[in-house]
């Protein structure tokens, strides 16, 4: 008992520091990436299930090998949940966010709901019975709840950058913006690895003037960190 409780938190940890690390970023996800991930876990049930049928997978090791992908998931979103809160705290204050009840308070409901029933799953709520697929799922459940309590779907204008779901991007990286529509704005950003790309916005007409001063002068305050880092590519590219 005590090596297998041992071994669990030893993924839980190997995971939190993958989900820290943030190796998995949301903006690596795109159609192709979730599928092939989607067929490759039914693959992987559907397998578990045939050895069960044939008696060469018993349950025992089935629930085993359960109890640590819920670990692996617990740790890993607890982990990139820890480094959000430390990525708020390094941009300081929200100098602009567009708030809504579907922006704000519906994701917010919805992740205490899963941290709700991820309690509920653990037995903590009703006092038991506690079993290891029970606790690890309720785990994985909790993180994320937590993981969706610190990303945030709307991009957010604070002081030192703009986070754009779980990424930063820091003001001296921003190149320009321009307005798709009369409440679409893009905004133009170098990435880490020195790629020019953009995103795209909503904006109430009645933020837009807000929005526009906050820009302009960010674009000004960092003009001179941009051109360095922007001679500084081009001489590497050239």
């Amino acid at each position: 008992m005590y090596i297998l409780i041992g071994l669990l938190a030893v993924a839980f940890l190997i995971s939190f520091w993958m989900g820290y690390k943030r190796l998995l970023r949301l903006q690596h996800l795109n159609q192709r990436r979730v599928i092939n991930g989607f067929i490759g876990v039914m693959v992987l049930l559907t397998l578990m299930t045939i050895g069960q049928g044939l008696e060469i997978v018993t349950e025992h090791i089935a629930a085993r090998f359960t109890m640590f992908l819920y670990s692996g998931v617990a740790g890993f979103f607890v982990g990139f949940a820890v480094k959000m809160v430390f990525l708020r705290q390094e941009v300081e204050t929200v100098e602009y966010l567009y708030r809504s009840f579907w922006t704000e308070a519906a994701p917010t409901l919805i992740a205490i709901l899963v941290i709700a029933f991820g309690l509920y799953r653990t037995g903590l709520v009703t006092f038991g019975p506690y079993t290891g697929i029970g606790i690890t799922s309720g785990l994985s459940l909790l993180g994320f709840g937590l993981f969706g309590l610190t990303v945030r779907i709307v991009p957010e204008f604070r002081r030192k950058g703009i986070l754009i779901l779980d990424q930063l991007v820091p003001w001296e990286q921003v190149v320009s913006y321009k307005w798709e529509s009369e409440d679409v704005i893009q905004i133009d950003y170098y990435t880490e690895d020195k790629k020019l790309t953009d995103f795209t916005t909503y904006i109430p007409t009645k933020d837009r003037l807000t929005i526009e001063r906050l820009l302009g002068k960010k674009l000004k305050e960092h003009e001179q960190e941009r051109k360095k880092m922007m001679d500084l590519h081009k001489g590497e590219n050239g």
